[in-house]
């Protein structure tokens, strides 16, 4: 492999590794201001906590190996070791590194459904055992050669196109998201407008982290395929986060008469969602069109939360997993080739982006609920409610996100 692309490999991989932060700075500012720390660790300690669970057998178990493996031997490569000995270990290991950034950010993802009420010792564990049941095995069957990646031509359709991560990370993290804030149940006083954003700069700034890291998200995989569709992607990825900005604020509009920047940051990364698994498989032209449905109707979903009683804090549920579900099945009727109206002619694109879609979701959903009850039942996830309203960062962690009196 050229220095050129193990250059843009080692950059790709930092580049998702920034985009941890990105959530916490996006998150923490969306919550109240005696909040903002337990949201952010929550972020920092799944990038500590994945990071040595992929290193010790994460990577192994997301090479299925086969059709019908649920995922590989955790021990067949302990530590990475063998790698790194091994005589392609250089390469190997920056792409073993780059995998590591995907099931870091999945993880985090969705601390933000169960914001200002979670205990940080049982979020730990939800995310080890979360990401050892269900992340490291669905990136095997995505990527790793299981039945997802091969489900086309076990069907004789259309193979499953899931460029960087619709179902292994968005649709993922989402169906886990919804699951823990039923666990968890409704915030004190939940409602609408229970709580505003107590820092909107900090979203904007996270907001910001995540876009700019997600070129290396949707792109960085190219540097295994010399940078082919390097273009195409880059392209893909800043038209549909624009048109996602237009289309959440043209909902804003009319239905609340104003615009908002929290409603931009939301926008942009609704449309990063929604092309992640569609990057190198639209035209530019359809990945516009994408963008500005998917900012439009997570707008919409996003008040689903209120009708139907759950109380998902940041809108994982409406962002992560409509915006995945959405962008993955899109593919079925505009992916360039085999799309219903782009060339396919059929149902067949869309058929088999459905059944990955909704066996993600359903899987990710079951073991993150039955997990999440588990550890309510035994160790207790929710702090106390008088902890909940003052305020959980002192209570959790003995710190203040503002200080400032005491300066």
């Amino acid at each position: 492999m050229d220095t050129g692309s193990i250059a843009w490999g080692l950059t790709a991989t930092a580049l998702v590794l920034f985009m941890t932060p990105g959530v916490a700075f996006f998150y923490g500012g969306l919550v109240k201001a005696k909040s903002v720390i337990s949201m952010m660790m929550m972020s920092f300690g799944a990038l500590g906590l994945i990071s040595v669970l992929w290193i010790l057998y994460g990577y192994n178990m997301s090479v299925a190996g086969s059709v019908t493996s649920f995922a590989g031997n955790p021990f067949s490569d302990f530590g990475l070791g063998a790698m790194a000995t091994g005589e392609s270990g250089n390469t190997d290991l920056i792409g073993a590194a780059y995998g590591a950034t995907f099931a870091i950010i999945t993880v985090a993802l969705i601390s933000g459904a169960v914001a200002d009420r979670a205990k940080f010792g049982s979020w730990m564990i939800f995310a080890g055992v979360w990401a050892t049941l269900v992340y490291f095995p669905v990136a095997a069957w995505v990527w790793g050669g299981g039945w997802i990646l091969n489900l086309g031509e076990t069907l004789g359709l259309p193979g499953v196109i899931d460029y960087a991560g619709g179902t292994a990370v968005h649709i993922n993290a989402g169906a886990a998201a919804l699951a823990l804030a039923l666990v968890l149940g409704k915030r004190v006083g939940f409602q609408k407008g229970i709580t505003k954003p107590h820092n909107v700069p900090l979203v904007l700034i996270g907001a910001s982290i995540l876009w700019f890291g997600w070129f290396g998200f949707n792109a960085g995989a190219e540097w295994i395929n010399g940078l082919a569709n390097v273009g195409l992607i880059v392209v893909n990825t800043l038209g549909a986060t624009a048109a996602a900005i237009l289309g959440w604020m043209i909902v804003e509009k009319f239905k609340d008469g104003k615009a908002t920047s929290i409603g931009a940051a939301s926008g942009a990364v609704a449309g990063l969602v929604a092309i992640t698994p569609a990057c190198a498989n639209l035209s530019p032209g359809w990945a516009l069109v994408l963008g500005i449905v998917a900012g439009a109707v997570c707008a919409m979903a996003i008040e689903l939360k209120f009708k139907l009683g759950f109380d998902d804090s940041l809108d994982v549920v409406g962002i992560h997993l409509v915006g995945g579900v959405l962008g993955t099945l899109y593919l079925g009727f505009f992916a360039t080739g085999t799309g219903l109206f782009t060339g396919g002619g059929d149902l067949g694109q869309l058929a088999v982006q459905a059944i990955a879609a909704f066996a993600v979701l359903f899987y990710s959903f079951i073991v993150a609920y039955l997990l999440g009850m588990a550890i309510e039942k035994t160790l207790g996830f929710r702090v106390k409610n008088e902890d909940e309203v003052a305020g959980i960062d002192t209570f959790v962690h003995g710190e203040e996100g503002y200080a400032l009196d005491r300066v």
